[in-house]
């Protein structure tokens, strides 16, 4: 038997009904929406308020990070000035996830991490720096800021020398491993009394300097002027060598009085042991790079550098002031540029 139809009829107030409740849920969905980052973005704040301790009665604001760029050296750098530029402009910051897996291995860093799913959602201000502090870094206007560039210089940070100290503490283990080694050293069948740590940078620089910045690295006549400087103020120093060119360094560095040791694996990919070894050191020797820098900067002590390694039209001293990268303390050597006159 077949049915007869069934005929369906809507009032036009049912119908205005079903459309206004159809355009509220609809505007609702996108409200949400639109109120998610802003969530996300007071967890991130909570989580940096629980995390360092500040600014926990006061609403966010705004987030500040760092463009990462470099190795270790660089990130440390990037790290530091962001940690106190944020501090000087009243702003909270947070690193990325990547820095974070670069430094907290080695470090007691305290920066909360900015997961990328919020950072994603946030309308940065890209902040180009020159890597020496200028006045007009201290009023910096704009909430969501991301420095960029590669700054390193002590002018950023060096007024709160003891945070950055504390936040480049070494771990535990980083450390008891480095000073193990260092326990073990003898100089002539004697235990010395001074440790000197020596960074020789090689690598890329063996080729950048010369032919991109009209540079040198540092050579065996500069390493034994930094030494015998050590030698003749400390008695029975004993030298630790580290370097990404150690094949170079035992050809070049006279070991035959028996104060010189060969000690870092030049691991760039892993450079915790080679950097806690020359921390942990009493004084420094260093070459060029922001390893040495940090490493000097870190040890304290005596610094030896490699000073006027460029020519005076070199490019670098665009992006390089050595007023703002070496402290006013530390003992610089004149490279010899005669290899770049013969050119």
């Amino acid at each position: 038997m077949v049915s007869s139809p069934v005929h369906f009829s809507f009032s036009m107030a049912q119908i205005i009904f079903f459309v206004f409740v159809a355009s509220t849920i609809f505007h609702l969905q996108q409200r949400l929406m639109k109120t998610q980052p802003t969530s996300e973005l007071e967890m991130e704040y909570q989580s940096y308020s629980q995390v360092t301790g500040r600014l926990t009665t006061s609403k966010p604001k705004g987030i500040w990070t760092v463009n990462v760029q470099g190795r270790l050296g660089n990130q440390m750098g990037e790290y530091a000035t962001l940690y106190a530029l944020a501090k000087m402009n009243g702003r909270p910051a947070f690193i990325s996830a990547q820095m974070h897996n670069t430094l907290a291995p080695i470090f007691k860093i305290t920066l909360p991490v900015l997961h990328n799913n919020v950072a994603s959602k946030i309308p940065w201000r890209n902040y180009y720096l020159n890597d020496w502090m200028e006045e007009k870094y201290r009023h910096i206007p704009w909430e969501y800021v991301r420095l960029t560039g590669y700054p390193c210089s002590w002018t950023f940070y060096h007024h709160l020398r003891d945070e950055i100290l504390r936040e480049f503490t070494l771990h535990d283990h980083v450390k008891e491993e480095a000073q193990t080694f260092l326990r073990g050293l003898q100089v002539n069948n004697s235990r010395p009394s001074t440790f000197v740590g020596v960074h020789v940078r090689r690598g890329d620089y063996v080729r950048v300097m010369p032919n991109i910045w009209k540079g040198v690295v540092a050579d065996r006549q500069y390493l034994e002027q930094a030494l015998n400087w050590f030698r003749a103020r400390y008695s029975s120093p004993i030298f630790v060598v580290t370097s990404n060119g150690m094949a170079w360094c035992q050809e070049n560095i006279d070991a035959s009085r028996g104060d010189v040791v060969f000690a870092g694996n030049g691991n760039e990919g892993s450079p915790a042991k080679d950097f806690a070894l020359l921390t942990q050191c009493n004084h420094t020797i260093m070459t060029i790079g922001t390893f040495g820098i940090w490493a000097a900067y870190l040890a304290g002590g005596d610094t030896i550098y490699l000073a006027n390694y460029t020519l005076p039209n070199s490019p670098f001293l665009k992006v390089f002031k050595p007023a703002a990268a070496f402290l006013p303390g530390w003992v610089g050597i004149a490279a010899d540029l005669s290899p770049l006159l013969k050119h």
